[in-house]
């Protein structure tokens, strides 16, 4: 059976290996033969032993390996061969050119992949910008914009109704998208092999590296490198407030959802309500995160990223944070007279943010999960290399 698993993996390289590389691919390859033959860096993260485990890196194993690097910097500080040496090896710099190019190359529709590449601050404020206006001109068509305070009734200016169907048909599609995009992404990667395997230990393994965000903490625990060598955990902390955050406020929808349907408890709810309580400590986590991962955004070394990106990494936090900032507003001023405008405020980045999940940064999360879930897989397996030295 081992033969046959190894045969099968043989056959999925040679066709790996008929795929031509882009130039950043071909980068991130002469990187990975330098990186196999020193070993320094083994223990810092995932990449490293998942490296060892091949002597040539094909297409699917570059895409891999990049997603499986989250850009700490601590290779990149550690390295002898880094610039100006003359073999110029920036391993967290190459991984995050070619992680975007998997999000481009995977997406779904494929048309829609070149957005990754236009999903900036810019496009996002505009867009959450736009639709925000656009609603707001429909309260004021209606004579609404100010109004007696009602309570907290959302449901008085913009149906329940009117807004579970375009809500829910926009992050649905969007759900659609990225699963698509990141089964493309397993099925490149994982050719012919582990099937059945992703259960258990495996996936509680990933699980475990991506909530704790493990792979953050320099292979050390002392954290990414700042420009000046020092170890900090914030960016770690401030991607924890950042997800943990937005679940939460997750968990605030589907729970009002649950009030809504099966309960038939309708908002609006008191403040003491645990559907309340989850979103308002959502969004203060949210406003943490966000705000503290775009200090970090301005401040980053340069030589560890790909400053391509820059502007897609700031429109998704920039949504984010505003996400986060108008629907705590609203909270606040709910049983005004401006709760209409704060609504339409809120709602229109809700729905930018909505409309970008597929196409900007929320991706790389989806991605690297995929990629742990292979790492803790293939480690709990015996070396390719050593299964065709039998």
């Amino acid at each position: 059976m081992q033969h046959l698993e190894a045969l099968t993996r043989e056959a999925a390289a040679l066709a790996e290996g008929a795929l031509p590389l882009t130039g950043d691919e071909a980068e991130v390859g002469r990187i990975m033969q330098i990186c196999n033959a020193c070993r320094y860096c083994e223990g810092f993260c995932a990449v490293f032993p998942a490296m060892t485990r091949r002597l040539e890196f094909g297409k699917a194993d570059i895409h891999y390996l990049a997603n499986l690097c989250h850009n700490c910097g601590a290779c990149y500080h550690a390295c002898q061969y880094a610039p100006p040496h003359e073999f110029g090896v920036n391993v967290p710099q190459a991984m995050a050119k070619v992680r975007v190019q998997t999000y481009s190359d995977y997406a779904w529709p494929a048309a829609f992949g070149g957005l990754y590449r236009r999903a900036g601050l810019a496009t996002a404020l505009a867009l959450a910008g736009g639709l925000a206006l656009f609603l707001v001109m429909v309260l004021a068509a209606r004579g609404s914009l100010l109004h007696a305070p009602l309570a907290g009734n959302f449901y008085a200016i913009f149906p329940h109704n009117l807004l579970a169907a375009m809500f829910g048909l926009v992050f649905g599609l969007a759900i659609v998208a990225l699963g698509v995009g990141v089964t493309r992404f397993w099925r490149r990667v994982t050719p012919g092999e582990l099937a059945g395997e992703a259960r258990g230990a495996a996936i509680g393994g990933a699980a475990h590296d991506a909530l704790r965000l493990r792979y953050l903490d320099g292979g050390h625990g002392e954290g990414c490198n700042n420009a000046d060598d020092a170890f900090t955990l914030w960016r770690r902390r401030f991607h924890h407030f950042t997800f943990y955050g937005f679940m939460l406020c997750f968990a605030a929808t589907a729970v009002a959802t649950l009030y809504h349907y099966l309960l038939d408890l309708h908002a609006p709810y008191a403040l003491t309500s645990l559907p309340v309580l989850l979103g308002t400590a959502g969004g203060i986590g949210l406003l943490i995160g966000t705000a503290g991962l775009l200090r970090l955004n301005l401040a980053r070394d340069p030589n560890t990223g790909d400053a391509a990106q820059k502007p897609m990494d700031r429109g998704f936090i920039a949504l984010l944070f505003l996400t986060s900032a108008t629907g705590l507003a609203l909270l606040a001023w709910r049983d005004t007279g401006a709760m209409a405008l704060l609504l339409a405020l809120h709602l229109g980045v809700v729905m930018a943010l909505f409309l970008t999940l597929p196409y900007g940064k929320f991706a790389h999360g989806i991605y690297r999960s995929a990629a742990l879930l292979k790492w803790n897989i293939e480690k709990r397996r015996p070396s390719n290399l050593a299964l065709g030295s039998d």
